[in-house]
Order: structure tokens, then C-alpha cells, then sequence
């Protein structure tokens, strides 16, 4: 902790905890203040396309921060006043706070300025849910645009909709609506580096195969244009947070625990970080989000603690404190081996498809055993050099010919052998339209693999081969999937298939027919109970 706190005091020549009076005093100031505002409290951004946006309006204003545009933007531009500048050339990524501005604004405000005036094309925030629980699952939202005192801000809608090709992704609207920890961090971006698209992404409580997974479809998806940020609070401590480790010397102890948690950061440790926090019962409510953006890191990846505060100090009571940190992110995040995009039919002989098929197996066998991931290795199964192509593939259980479990990467994300371990497991416990198998079932199911061909557009439903092809269908805030192989076995035709599928995705069955996108695969299927070994 010491090492940290002093490097922290060395890299910027200033105390921790600084927050000048006369700086607060002309925050909260603005916070109260007000002037002329425009229709409904907010200045209208001309960037509002006609008769087509479906606008999420912050409801932070006038109350998280000032609701009066010009206002806002002359309290962020001097609390970019108050903090230095780091003179970073490759930023990637933050990590800010997200209390209200007379709080963590400084905090906040000395990590958003290594961005300033710097050009990103897409902004990605990683933001905790606060209002409503989320089990192991992320949601992006069904708008167009978000709006602030500042202007609207376009989402990335192409972006997200790749994101909602998995399974752990859904679209909740009243989750965006109401949470505050994206919304509060739009302001400062507008003002740093004007015009951006934006991913808003609220992260549940995940573990740490989802984690991950997300981490791995970002990576798939983000360039050096792309900013990645993680909206997080520290340690809430007090009676209001029912967080009370320790009665004395309260102050310090709180630091100790931030520190130690910032400590994983700076190694880059996801692992380490949920441990600290599962160990600790650390109430850092963007534990989650924090974790997913460690597993984006690289070798090139390096964070960097820039501020660190607590309310305690702001407000002279540590009867109840939040602690606020922000970091910098630099280098770029991992990169992501090349990705075929020939067909893969025949690429897997018979040997390796068999060999896929038995490393499900004992997977799923060693899980449900020790309840933790094995090693290939462990379980005695050479990885051939294509079990280790980054492939998009599906783990279909069945017991009794009945399904009882089927969840995989539409979009090629990590090592073939990978997604067969890690969605064997998903499969068996964390598809939700089922019950989890038990340990005892196991021995009685039935498994399918299907590998994935890299998904392409369609301009028609009409180019769609029923029987060769799977489809991702996505309308708004909807999307759903069926392998090659779900028509055949069911029997429908082309309209059938696309009525079932709109269904599936909680659409009227005739929406397939307007407004929709669609994405085409092909697979190569095999399954146990086949002679695939010579």
C-alpha cells in the first residue's frame, strides 16, 4: 500500500485527498445555480435524426450534476483546471468514479483529461448495476441516442448488436434507464473529446467464465479507436453500505483495503482481484466491470493509479465513506489471433472431432466433481494446432433426446478447445431455459459439438439456405440464433424457421418479415454415439 500511495504522490506532486475549498465551493455553486434551459431542461443536439431516435434522457441532471449546459460544461473544463496531465500517447482505457460531481468530479476529472482533445470513434463503459439484480449476465440498451445537458450522444447500434449474438448479453430497459453509473460519465467525455459513438454495457454479478467470455467478444471487437471504460466506486464503508470490518482507525484501514485492491489492477491479476474481493467481501461495486477489463489486458497493457479519495475526507465524517480511484489505462489490449474466414469443413478429422467430443465430456465430468475448470492436459488430451484456431462453436446437450442445454460463441472469440470446455459447462449450469444437470445425469447425456464458419451479413431472408446455413436474426433490442441444424430436425421451411426464430427472440412471429438483420453461418456437427475414431 505504501509503495503505491507514494508512487501516486510522485507521479503527480500532489497530496491525496487534495480538493481545494474554493473549488468546491464554486462546484457546488454550479450544482444550485441555474439559467435559461431549452425545451424539457436540455439543449437538443442538431445531430437528432428526424422521426427515427429513441433517446434515453438522463435523469441526473439538476440534481447528479448541473442541468444547465453551459454551466455544466464550465464546472467540468475547471475541474480539468484543477488536475494535471500525464501526457499519455496511447490511452485505451479508465477507470472513474461515479458519485456526484461535488464528490468524485476532481477524482474523475484527472483521468478523463488524459483524454482530452484526444479523437475516439467508439466509447465503451462498463457500469455496475445499482437498482436491479443481474445474475450472470450483461445488458446493452434499445436506444438510439442518450442525451445529457451537453447534446445527444449516438450508440454504436452495429456494435451492440454484435454483442448481443451471446448468450450472457440482454437488452433490459429499465436496467439503462434508471442506473446512474454510465449516465454520469457522458458529460465529462462530451466535453474531452466531443463527438463519439457509445456502448453502454451494465454488468451483473458474473463469474468468471462469463467474465471471460465478455471480455473475450470485446477484444473481438474494439480497435485503436476505441476507448474502454470501467465505472466504479471503492470500498462503501458504514452502517448505510453494511460494510463494517473494523471499528478503529477507520481511515487508514479503508486505505489499506483500497490500496490492496488497487494493487491487482496495477499487476493486471482478474483472478487475484475477484479473490481479494470474495475474500475480503470488498464493496466495490464494479467489481465485475473492473474484472472484465483486466482480462482485456496485454503484455503492452499497463494501468496506472492517478487519484485516489475518499468522502469520509471531503465531508470530515467517516462514519459512512465511498472511496473514489481513477486509473489510466495504456497500450493496447490483447490482440486476438487472426480469424479464418474460409469455410472450416474438413479442417477437423475424425481423430480431432472425437478428441473435442471426450474433452467435453471429461470436462463437464471434472466440473461437476471439483466444481473448478480443469487443464486439457490434466484430463490426458493432446490439443492439436486446429482444436487451438479461434473458432465460434456451440455445445448441444441432450439426454433422452431431449435438450437440456445449448450455449455457444456465434463469433469466433478464443481457442477452439476453449469454447468446447467452457460452454460445456454453460451449457450443463447456466442455461437458463433449463435446469442445471446434476452429477448424477452426467453419465446420461448425450453431447453435440458444432463448429461455426465466421457469421456474414445477408442483404435478404430470401439468401438464406435452409438446412446448410444457421441464422442470427436481430431487430432493435432483440436477437436470437438457431444452428444449421434446428429446421431439418423440426421440419420447417424457410418462413417457418424465421417465424420461430422471431419468436424465440420474444418477437411476434411475423417481424422477420420488416426491419430486421441477419447474420449467416455455416457448422460442421458431430456427436457422440458416432464412429468418428478409426
Amino acid at each position: 500500500m505504501n509503495r503505491i500511495m507514494r508512487k501516486l504522490r510522485r507521479n503527480y506532486n500532489v497530496r491525496i485527498g487534495f480538493f481545494i475549498v474554493a473549488g468546491m465551493i464554486s462546484i457546488l455553486h454550479l450544482v444550485s445555480c441555474g439559467g435559461e434551459k431549452t425545451k424539457d431542461g436540455v439543449s437538443v443536439s442538431p445531430r437528432m435524426p428526424d422521426g427515427e431516435a429513441n433517446v434515453l434522457v438522463s435523469r441526473l441532471a439538476g440534481t447528479w450534476y448541473n442541468e444547465r449546459s453551459a454551466q455544466l460544461e464550465t464546472g467540468i473544463r475547471a475541474f480539468f483546471e484543477m488536475v494535471p496531465r500525464g501526457g499519455y500517447r496511447h490511452v485505451s482505457g479508465l477507470i472513474l468514479p461515479h458519485a456526484g460531481y461535488a464528490y468524485s468530479g476532481k477524482v474523475a476529472a484527472i483521468g478523463v483529461k488524459q483524454i482530452e482533445g484526444k479523437q475516439f470513434h467508439r466509447v465503451v463503459i462498463l457500469g455496475p448495476s445499482h437498482r436491479y439484480p443481474m445474475e450472470n449476465n450483461v445488458s446493452v440498451p434499445p436506444f438510439t441516442h442518450y442525451r445529457t445537458p451537453l447534446g445527444d450522444i449516438p450508440l454504436d447500434r452495429e456494435f451492440i448488436e454484435r454483442l448481443k449474438t451471446s448468450v450472457f448479453v440482454k437488452s433490459i430497459r429499465k436496467v439503462h434507464e434508471y442506473e446512474h453509473s454510465i449516465q454520469i460519465q457522458l458529460p465529462f467525455l462530451q466535453v474531452a473529446i466531443g463527438e463519439f459513438l457509445l456502448v453502454p454495457v451494465i454488468v451483473g454479478r458474473l463469474n468468471a467464465y462469463t467474465a471471460d467470455t465478455i471480455a473475450a467478444l470485446l477484444l473481438s471487437l474494439v480497435d485503436e479507436e476505441t476507448l474502454v471504460a470501467v465505472s466504479s466506486d471503492f470500498i462503501h464503508f458504514g452502517p448505510n453500505y453494511g460494510y463494517l470490518p473494523f471499528t478503529d482507525d477507520v481511515e487508514r484501514n479503508i486505505e489499506k483495503l483500497d490500496m490492496e485492491a488497487c494493487d491487482y489492477i496495477l499487476r493486471k491479476d482478474p483472478a487475484g482481484f475477484r479473490s481479494f474481493c470474495e475474500r475480503t467481501g470488498a464493496t466495490i461495486c464494479g467489481r465485475d466491470a473492473i474484472e472484465i477489463l483486466l482480462s482485456m489486458c496485454g503484455p503492452e497493457t499497463e494501468p496506472l493509479l492517478l487519484d485516489y479519495e475518499t468522502s469520509g475526507k471531503i465531508t470530515g465524517d467517516m462514519t459512512n465513506s465511498v472511496s473514489y480511484a481513477s486509473f489510466v489505462i495504456t497500450g493496447g489490449w490483447k490482440k486476438p489471433e487472426n480469424v479464418p474466414s474460409e469455410p472450416i469443413s474438413g479442417v477437423l478429422s475424425e481423430i480431432e472431432q472425437g478428441d473435442l467430443l471426450l474433452l467435453a465430456r471429461k470436462t463437464l465430468e471434472y466440473y461437476m466433481e471439483y466444481k473448478e475448470m480443469p487443464e486439457p492436459e490434466g484430463l490426458g488430451i493432446g490439443i492439436s494446432p486446429a482444436m487451438e484456431a479461434i473458432r465460434g462453436a456451440f455445445v448441444t446437450l441432450s439426454k433422452d433426446g431431449r435438450l437440456k442445454g445449448c450455449i455457444g460463441d456465434v463469433f469466433p472469440l478464443s481457442p477452439l478447445y476453449k469454447v468446447v470446455m467452457k460452454h460445456a459447462v454453460n451449457a450443463a449450469v447456466h442455461d437458463t431455459r433449463f435446469q442445471p444437470v446434476t452429477k448424477d445425469e452426467v453419465g446420461e447425456l448425450e453431447i453435440e459439438i458444432s463448429v461455426l464458419t465466421m457469421p456474414q451479413p445477408v442483404d435478404s431472408y430470401k439468401e438464406i439456405v435452409i438446412g446448410r446455413q444457421g441464422i442470427v436474426l436481430s431487430k432493435m433490442d432483440r436477437s436470437a440464433v438457431f444452428l444449421p441444424q434446428v429446421a431439418p430436425q423440426q421440419g420447417w421451411g424457410l418462413e417457418e424457421t424465421l417465424a420461430n426464430l422471431a419468436l424465440k427472440a420474444g418477437l411476434p412471429g411475423d417481424s422477420w418479415k420488416d426491419g430486421c438483420e441477419f447474420f449467416v453461418f455455416e457448422a460442421d456437427v458431430f456427436k457422440e454415439g458416432h464412429d468418428l475414431r478409426p
